[in-house]
């Protein structure tokens, strides 16, 4: 299987904003250590980050027909970006939604996605084994 992991705004300083929230790890290495974890499983993994919703959801539309499954963690744009909701929607891949932390223990504003009702599931509070738990759901 080929899976597409998307990650959205302000996601690329991860390592360096918010550690306790985030952790010390950076994009890259959590990218790096994904796809060791697929391919130890038989399966390729590719990575696109972008702040620019968008791109976010051109990258979501372009995965039609290309990948297996798509795992997203859209930052700050999951509470209120109709546009990916909408771009999840248009595709027949499916998409988990991931998040580091435990967006429902933290601000009120975060305990709303408005991209949940369009995801085949969502995976959040375990820092970056919440990709991991979610690549998993595609094959388990």
């Amino acid at each position: 299987m080929k899976f597409l992991i998307v990650n959205g705004v302000n996601l690329a300083r991860t390592g360096q904003r918010e550690k306790g929230v985030y952790g010390a790890e950076s994009l890259e290495e959590i990218n790096a250590g994904l796809a060791a974890f697929a391919k130890a499983h038989g399966h390729e993994a590719d990575f696109f980050q972008s702040d620019i919703e968008g791109e976010l959801c051109a990258a979501i539309g372009r995965a039609e027909g290309v990948y297996d499954g798509i795992v997203l963690n859209a930052g700050a744009y999951t509470h209120y970006s109709y546009a990916l909701r909408d771009a999840i929607a248009g595709v027949s891949v499916p998409v988990v939604e991931v998040h580091m932390s435990n967006v429902y223990a933290r601000e009120e504003f975060r305990k709303k996605s408005v991209l949940t009702e369009v995801c085949k599931g969502e995976v959040l509070g375990f820092g970056k084994a919440s990709y991991q738990l979610a690549l998993e759901s595609f094959w388990l």
